[in-house]
């Protein structure tokens, strides 16, 4: 590291089997060892700088130079060192002032990474931001441990902005109300935004809710997480949620088997999952029962998992009906089990979606069995598939098609869909007024018009008579209208509306014209007809774009 010399007598162990803390600070970041030795003698020479040239109290300063590795193997790089390690780093420091904070806040549990947002812009020296310092020791003499204070820190920085005297008033407060000095030492490495108001009730009612259900500080204290952030006010309304769900009796055996519906996430994620099973119409004591047999598994997985399935459900383009009756019948199978992807199962069951969505309506429980790292066997043949075929053939018959073996062929590549479903799209084009034999041959120009489902057809149908104002008619002549998305026929329309408008379009562009032109030719034969024309038609693109 750095430049200095490790003499070859001192054969340095360069490997080791498990690392301790202590060991760990023995290696550069680029993983080469520093001996214990230089080690120490750098600790001992940032120690006589901080506290006798900077002025920073002992204890401070000790804990410093002994608890910031990152830094001093930082600092090591920069020091040329001359035999003595501890001369020379006295040196280095006399002429070359060190951002105090760095060392402070590693010394205080914080990363080099988590602690680089929070070094003062402006600051260098600890002196300089008195209330820090000030505030800093409050903690450590209330008996916060040291390395705990930066998770305090990074979470609520305002804790070390109060005035003197401010915080320690903060903490006896919550001891008149009864609580311990320790166990408040823990609470606020926790929950540090407890100190950065007045009193936080919610905390307080909280604390006696679970005392009134048996629960001491001790409990409290072992379900509590650095990790967290804790929301006590959300946490209250969880508790005063179990009790209007009529979970009052069995409150405590819940809390006590499944702490985390009360602590991970501040039950943020348990409100989102009882808002999400009330918008499907799941009953409040429905909700309490399914509480009371809730996994062992995290909330948030759980959360995740039932998520998952409804999307899942939407995917295979299922009822929003029967998705609720589902998820309101079977919320702990659904939360208990990780779901394969969409195209994966569809694949692994050799089934298509609206088979997929009747099985699952049948048989729920197979849910179960579809998750991650499951063998997944395809479902057993149900016989549908002869009778689609019958019915494509019948439909390609009527069409006029023949019975030309080679015709039929091509029609089953054209054509997808079961035969039912074709003959269901086909009749709502003859249902929007349209003549039986018109459309047929419609088809026949046309077959891909049919590979959309009834819902598609009758809206493009709606749009180009009762919005753009065209005949039915218009659809005899062009049946390719039906195969273009809505966005790209009302885009094309508005521009050509526009430029007619301006006197820059033929006034009866024939409709199959207007949609059918690639873009490019549109560009050079419509849109750049008016100087005005291409920003129009960027910003009719950027509207239709929003609007979809």
């Amino acid at each position: 590291m750095g430049s200095f010399h490790i003499p070859q007598s001192q054969n340095p162990r360069l490997y080791t089997t498990e690392r301790s803390v202590l060991s760990q600070r023995c290696y550069g970041e680029d993983g080469v060892r520093i001996p214990r030795a230089t080690l120490k003698e750098a600790q001992t020479a940032l120690l006589e700088y901080l506290h006798s040239t900077r002025s920073i109290q002992f204890v401070d300063a000790e804990n410093m130079s002994k608890n910031s590795p990152h830094f001093l193997r930082k600092l090591l790089k920069k020091v040329e060192i001359v035999k003595d390690v501890r001369r020379s780093m006295s040196r280095f420091l006399r002429y070359h002032p060190i951002n105090e904070f760095e060392p402070f806040f590693e010394s205080l549990g914080l990363k080099p990474c988590e602690y680089t947002p929070l070094l003062p812009r402006d600051l260098m020296f600890l002196s300089d931001d008195c209330l820090l310092l000030e505030n800093y020791r409050v903690l450590c003499e209330f008996g916060v441990e040291r390395n705990k204070i930066g998770q305090i820190y990074k979470k609520a920085v305002q804790v070390f902005q109060h005035d003197f005297g401010v915080l320690l008033l903060k903490l006896q407060a919550y001891q008149k109300l009864g609580l311990s000095q320790s166990f408040i030492a823990k609470i606020i490495v926790y929950s540090p935004h407890v100190l950065t108001g007045d009193i936080d009730i919610k905390f307080i009612k909280v604390l006696e809710i679970l005392n009134g259900l048996g629960f001491d500080y001790a409990w409290i204290k072992e379900h509590l997480s650095e990790k967290e952030f804790y929301n006590w006010s959300m946490i209250f309304r969880v508790l005063k949620f179990f009790r209007e769900m009529g979970c009052s009796g069995e409150l405590g055996g819940l809390i006590s088997q499944h702490p985390r519906l009360l602590f991970e996430g501040s039950s943020g994620r348990v409100l989102s999952l009882i808002a999400f099973l009330l918008k499907f119409g799941l009953r409040m004591d429905r909700i309490s029962s399914m509480f009371l047999q809730f996994p062992e598994i995290q909330v948030s997985h759980f959360v995740s998992n039932i998520i998952r399935f409804f999307l899942f459900f939407k995917e295979i383009e299922m009822e929003v009906d029967e998705i609720g009756k589902i998820v309101c019948s079977y919320p702990i199978l659904l939360g208990s089990c990780t779901l394969k992807k969409t195209s994966s199962l569809l694949h692994d069951l050799n089934v298509g979606k609206k088979r997929l969505c009747k099985y699952i309506q049948e048989n729920p429980q197979e849910l179960s069995k579809w998750g991650m790292g499951t063998r997944v066997r395809p479902l057993p043949d149900s016989g549908e598939g002869v009778e689609s075929q019958k019915l494509k053939t019948k439909f390609f018959l009527d069409l006029g098609y023949g019975e030309n073996p080679n015709m039929l062929k091509k029609a089953f590549k054209v054509f997808r869909g079961r035969g039912g479903e074709l003959q269901e799209r086909f009749d709502t084009i003859v249902n929007a007024g349209l003549d039986q034999e018109d459309v047929s041959k419609m088809v026949r120009v046309s077959p891909q018009i049919l590979n959309q489902s009834k819902a598609l057809i009758q809206s493009k149908i709606d749009i180009l008579v009762n919005e753009l104002g065209f005949p039915l008619s218009s659809l005899i002549l062009f049946p390719s209208y039906l195969s273009y998305t809505t966005q790209r026929v009302r885009l094309r329309l508005a521009m050509y509306n526009w430029l007619k408008d301006q006197g820059k379009a033929e006034p009866d562009l024939a409709l199959s014209t207007i949609i059918s032109w690639s873009d490019k030719i549109f560009l050079s034969q419509c849109v750049n007809n008016h100087p005005s024309g291409p920003q129009v038609w960027e910003d009719l693109k950027a509207e239709f774009t929003r609007d979809k």
